[in-house]
C-alpha cells in the first residue's frame, strides 16, 4: 500500500449522532457513526503520485470479471449471450491504464483473456482483443465459484496496484463444491480483493451470492431477467473505477472496562462487522470497510460502558479511520469521532432515543424480519411468516424505506401498513421472492 499526502485522495469526514445521556445504572452506549469521502472519486481528476495514481487517470486499478459458464447459462441460449455483451460492456468501461482479466467459470476456473496466469492493461487494443475473446465463452459444465475466486486472487495479486476488484455472475447453485470449500476460498481471499456478485435468472442460491458479496465486502443484486446485465455491469464497473482509497478500516478504541457489544454497518446496506475485528494494540481493534470512492455510508456503534454515578461522563469509544499497512504499522485518514456517555437523573434526557439510532436499528431489525418470514414462508409456517412479514411492512412504512415497500407488496397483501396487518398472496413470483431477499438489506438514510 502506498503512502499518500491528502490532496490526492478523499478527504475524509467523520460525524456521531447519539443520546450521550443515561440513567442511573444504565450500561449501553449507541452511536451512529456517519464516514464520508469527498473529492474523490472524479476519474481524470487525480493528481500523480507514484505507485498509486497513473497520471492523467485514477488510482491504479485491478479487475477481475468471473462469467458462469455452467451448463444452464445455456437456458434460455439469449442467457449466455447477454452474459457475454455484458462482460463486453464491463470491459468498455475499463479505464486507460487499469489491469484486468476475464476468467471462466464452471467446475474449474479458466483464463479466457489475456492467459498465462497474468493480467491485461487496459487501452483500445487490448479491450478489442478481450471482447474478440469472449467470443470462446460457452456453456458446459458445473459450477464451483471457490476456484473462480482463487483463480481472481492469483490474478489480481499479480499487479502491484492500490485497488483491487472482482465482478462475479453466476446463474446456478454451487453444486460442485462443499459449503466448507467455499467458505475456505471466501476467508482466503477476504481482505484481498472486493467482489460484485450478481445472480442472474432465478435458479441461483440467494445465500450464496450475498455471502461472497458480504465476505468479500461487495455488492449483492439480482438481474431477474438477463436483458438488464449490461446496464448492470457497466453500473458495477463504474463504481469500482470510481475508488480510489482501499482496505479502509474503521479502528475502535474503548477504555478499560468497556465491552464492544457490536459494529455494523447500516446504510447503503447492513452488514454485520462485529466478528470481523483484527486487534490494533491495546483495547483497539480494526473493522474493514473495503474500498472508497466519493461516498457517505453509516455504521452503528453499541458498547457497554462499567457502571458509574451520576454526574460522571467518560469516553465510551473513540473511532478513526486508518489505512493498515503490510509491516503491522496503519496510515491515519485523518477523521476521528468521539462516543460518549453522561449519567444524568433528567428523566426526558436519558430516555429520549436519537432519531439516527432509532431509525437504523429500525432498518436492521427490517432486514432481519424480512429474512425470518421468507425462511418461515418456505418452511410452510404461513402464521409465522405473515408476522414477520407484516412487521417488515410496518417497519418499511415507518422509516419510509419505499423500494423495500414496493418489494415486500409483490409478497404480501397490505391491509394496513401502519399496524403491520398483511395477508400473504397465494402465489408469488420466484423472481419477487428472490428479489426481496436479496436487497432486504438495503436501507434508507434518516431523513435530515
Amino acid at each position: 500500500m502506498a503512502n499518500f499526502s491528502k490532496s490526492n485522495v478523499p478527504q475524509f469526514s467523520m460525524d456521531v449522532y447519539q443520546n450521550e445521556y443515561l440513567p442511573e445504572g444504565a450500561r449501553e452506549v449507541n452511536g451512529i457513526v456517519t464516514v464520508t469521502a469527498t473529492g474523490g472519486g472524479t476519474i481524470g481528476s487525480a493528481v500523480a503520485v507514484p505507485h498509486l495514481f497513473t497520471p492523467g487517470q485514477g488510482p491504479d486499478a485491478a479487475v477481475a470479471i468471473m462469467v458462469d459458464c455452467s451448463g444452464s447459462m445455456d437456458y434460455p441460449p439469449t442467457k449466455m449471450r447477454n452474459a457475454r455483451d455484458a462482460t463486453a460492456a464491463a470491459i468498455d468501461t475499463l479505464r486507460d491504464g487499469v489491469h484486468f482479466a476475464v476468467i471462466d467459470g464452471t467446475h474449474v476456473a479458466r483464463e479466457v483473456y489475456p492467459g498465462g496466469g497474468r493480467l491485461a492493461v487496459a487501452d483500445s487494443t487490448t479491450r478489442d482483443q478481450a471482447k474478440q475473446a469472449l467470443r470462446k465463452l460457452s456453456a458446459g459444465g458445473g459450477t464451483a465459484i471457490g476456484t473462480w475466486l482463487r483463480l481472481a486472487d492469483r490474478l489480481l495479486s499479480s499487479a502491484d496496484v492500490t485497488i483491487r476488484h472482482g465482478i462475479l455472475l453466476t446463474d446456478g447453485r454451487n453444486e460442485h463444491e462443499s459449503a466448507q470449500d467455499l467458505k475456505a476460498s471466501l476467508d482466503a481471499c477476504a481482505g484481498r480483493f472486493t467482489c460484485d456478485a450478481r445472480g442472474v435468472g432465478t435458479d441461483w442460491e440467494v445465500s450464496e451470492v450475498t455471502g461472497i458479496a458480504s465476505a468479500l465486502l461487495g455488492t449483492a443484486d439480482i438481474v431477474a431477467d438477463p436483458a438488464g446485465l449490461a446496464a448492470d455491469f457497466t453500473q458495477m464497473m463504474e463504481t469500482a473505477m470510481g475508488k480510489e482509497v482501499a482496505d479502509v478500516s474503521l479502528r475502535v478504541w474503548t477504555p478499560v472496562g468497556t465491552t464492544i457489544k457490536f459494529v455494523k454497518q447500516v446504510a447503503p446496506t447492513v452488514v454485520e462487522l462485529t466478528d470481523r475485528r483484527t486487534e490494533a494494540g491495546p483495547r483497539a481493534g480494526d473493522y474493514p470497510t473495503g474500498s472508497w470512492g466519493d461516498e457517505s455510508r453509516d455504521y452503528h456503534l453499541c458498547v457497554e460502558v462499567p457502571a458509574a454515578a451520576l454526574g460522571q461522563e467518560m469516553l465510551a469509544a473513540r473511532v478513526s479511520l486508518v489505512v493498515p499497512q503490510p509491516d503491522g504499522s496503519a496510515q491515519n485518514l485523518g477523521a476521528q469521532g468521539l462516543v460518549r456517555a453522561v449519567w444524568t437523573d433528567d428523566m426526558v434526557a436519558s430516555t429520549s432515543i436519537n432519531p439516527q439510532v432509532a431509525h437504523y436499528t429500525g432498518q436492521a431489525e427490517l432486514a432481519q424480519v424480512i429474512q425470518q418470514g421468507l425462511d418461515l414462508r418456505k418452511a410452510g409456517d404461513m402464521d409465522g411468516a405473515t408476522a414477520k412479514l407484516g412487521r417488515a411492512v410496518q417497519l418499511a412504512s415507518a422509516s419510509g424505506n419505499a423500494d423495500t415497500a414496493k418489494l415486500l407488496a409483490k409478497v404480501v397483501d397490505v391491509v394496513d401498513a401502519a399496524t403491520g396487518t398483511v395477508r400473504l398472496k397465494a402465489k408469488v413470483a420466484e423472481a419477487d421472492e428472490m428479489t426481496l431477499e436479496t436487497r432486504s438489506t438495503k436501507t434508507v438514510r434518516v431523513k435530515k
